[in-house]
């Protein structure tokens, strides 16, 4: 029997398997909005038979968009474009999340087609944030270093998009703390280089990632499952890694995470990244064993076989599949006929299913 397929209850909901979605920018918005391309892009993979589909990162300000094409959910005005989306995706008995995110340094820039790097004076660019003065690379503007004031600020916007999200008809909240976005920046001594409480000790990096969190867990509904995906490690000496990342754990759950999605990486640019098959399952292997929380297994997870021993080792308890769902938005259905594995196909489409 198949433990892909197995179904899996994450606090007030039940997921009829452990295939997630994962957040991918689709750059695409139009005035912050989704548009159709994303009803087309998410209402085919939520036809395609994963459990959960987790909405690409979207901004909880204007100024922590990562590039002009992303969307966000700063204004009420937002909620029946996404509204319209969620209401499809449950219709395939797919549970539709949503990632929070502010980019801080990394905000500013054009979408990877048109240019991928920051955005110039003449085409829109936006001063950018961060816990301290220094710029993501040489090429980057030096951001802002946040004050007390916008710390609070930036606070208030996740909650609020929160609230939105379960407007909107999202089951599942994501907050992006890993690739180098503000929450991030915070984490990491090679980016927070503060002197006050949110600076220097673990405690004290830490301290905005978990405001943030119990803020969101206190404003959403109690069934709602609350997801972090951090950066288990920045790959560079003396910056944030593994161990630090298990106290991170540790400090989420008692605040009301639900389940760490372990990614990693995106913090500094000179990173020297083993990217691989299976090169980031350590890190939730690892987290779920010594933090006894749920997590999530991420990165170049492609085939069935790979992804059934991720859950049947015990490496994870959900997988997470990003440039997979974009090669093969049909991909569970596919992954249950290989792993002989019953799972109910879209009635438009039985005539495929032999």
């Amino acid at each position: 029997m198949s433990q892909l397929f197995s179904p899996i209850r994450i606090r007030g909901l039940e997921f009829k398997n452990r295939i997630f979605v994962s957040p991918m920018c689709q750059y695409s918005a139009r005035d912050s909005q989704p548009t159709d391309w994303h009803l087309v892009h998410y209402g085919s993979r939520a036809v395609g038979g994963a459990a959960c589909l987790i909405m690409e990162a979207t901004a909880v300000s204007p100024e922590g968009r990562i590039s002009p094409d992303d969307l966000g959910l700063w204004s009420d005005d937002f909620i029946p474009a996404f509204k319209r989306i969620t209401d499809f995706i449950k219709t395939q008995n797919v549970v539709p999340g949503i990632q929070l995110a502010h980019a801080g340094r990394k905000a500013s820039v054009s979408a990877p087609w048109k240019g991928d790097g920051p955005l110039k004076k003449e085409e829109g660019a936006w001063p950018v944030i961060a816990p301290s003065a220094i710029p993501f690379d040489r090429n980057f503007p030096v951001p802002r270093e946040m004050s007390p004031e916008d710390i609070e600020f930036v606070k208030r916007k996740f909650i609020e998009a929160a609230i939105r999200g379960v407007k909107a008809g999202f089951e599942l909240i994501e907050i992006h703390q890993a690739h180098g976005f503000l929450v991030h920046q915070f984490l990491s001594p090679l980016s927070n280089k503060r002197i006050d409480s949110y600076g220097g000790s673990l405690e004290n990096r830490c301290r905005l990632a978990l405001e943030i969190t119990k803020g969101i867990r206190e404003n959403i509904p109690d069934n709602l499952p609350l997801l972090v995906r951090v950066s288990s490690t920045d790959w560079v000496e003396n910056g944030w890694d593994i161990e630090q990342s298990v106290f991170l754990a540790h400090k989420l759950k008692e605040v009301g995470v639900d389940l760490i999605d372990c990614s990693s990486g995106g913090n500094v640019p000179n990173a020297k990244i083993p990217a691989g098959p299976g090169y980031q399952l350590p890190f939730s292997e690892r987290i779920k064993k010594e933090v006894k929380i749920l997590t999530g297994g991420v990165g170049f997870i492609t085939s069935p076989e790979q992804a059934e021993t991720v859950i049947r080792s015990g490496q994870a308890d959900i997988v997470l599949l990003g440039r997979e769902f974009l090669r093969h938005p049909y991909w569970p259905l596919e992954a249950a006929k290989k792993l002989r594995a019953e799972i109910k196909w879209p009635e438009q489409y039985l005539r495929a299913k032999n």
